[in-house]
């Protein structure tokens, strides 16, 4: 195992052996945080849930109120109607089948793909390309509609798309280590407060087991789930 850095060290003896509250651990986080670039801040959740039975997958998105922090890079997959309402909304690339014969030779320069129902045809064979990187767009995440602009604009300003993973976990990046400490709260909140609200009907027992926030290379801070589990 790597050995810790003078300041990781640091950092860890600052993290006490408890659970905190949201508002301490988004202070916490800016105060051992201490990689030269703005580090992003991310949330891992732990689950009692079972993934791979599809009455227990917990999938959704959220819009960070503070936004993500991070230039999120959107490529609007559409046809030519709809190319100046995607430019205007702020998409970085606006086409369909120049994009799509880039993607065939492995482009995937891009955080975002926001389509068309009628597009999806043609993105089915490239799912081998998007799929592992988390690009495909999907209907549920509202990232395959006829209203682009909205779909466009949403991701800019902060929406993210997340889901569970095979070992019951939920990751999502929820802000930089430069933003103040009551927006990374705020954020975090938006998160878990709509993960709540997705708690399957078939997950028994306490739905959210731990809940760790950390930023790039700091230790994680574990966060009480009391208030989240009894809603």
């Amino acid at each position: 195992m790597a050995q810790l850095t003078k300041k990781q060290k640091e950092a860890k003896l600052k993290v006490e052996d408890r659970t905190y509250t949201v508002a301490e651990a988004s202070a916490l986080i800016k105060e051992i945080t201490s990689v030269k670039f703005d580090a992003s801040v991310d949330l891992a959740i732990r689950l009692n849930v079972d993934p791979r039975k599809a009455n227990q997958m917990v999938r959704g998105v959220v819009t960070l109120p503070h936004g993500t922090g991070k230039d999120v890079k959107v490529l609007a997959l559409v046809t030519p109607d709809k190319e100046a309402e995607a430019k205007e909304a702020g998409a970085d690339y606006v086409g369909l089948d120049e994009y799509l014969d880039k993607i065939k030779g492995g482009w995937t320069d891009v955080d975002v793909i926001v389509t068309m129902p009628s597009v999806m045809g043609k993105l089915g064979p490239l799912g081998r390309i998007l799929g592992p990187r988390g690009l495909m767009p999907n209907p549920k995440t509202g990232t395959v509609t006829m209203d682009v602009a909205k779909a466009v604009s949403d991701v800019k300003a902060g929406k993210i798309d997340f889901k569970v993973d095979k070992t019951g976990i939920v990751h999502a990046a929820i802000g930089k280590a430069s933003f103040d400490a009551e927006k990374i709260a705020g954020n975090a909140r938006e998160l878990l407060t709509t993960l709540v609200k997705l708690k399957p009907q078939a997950a028994k027992g306490i739905y959210i087991k731990s809940i760790f926030m950390s930023s790039t290379m700091s230790p994680g801070v574990q966060i009480d789930t009391k208030r989240f589990t009894e809603q």
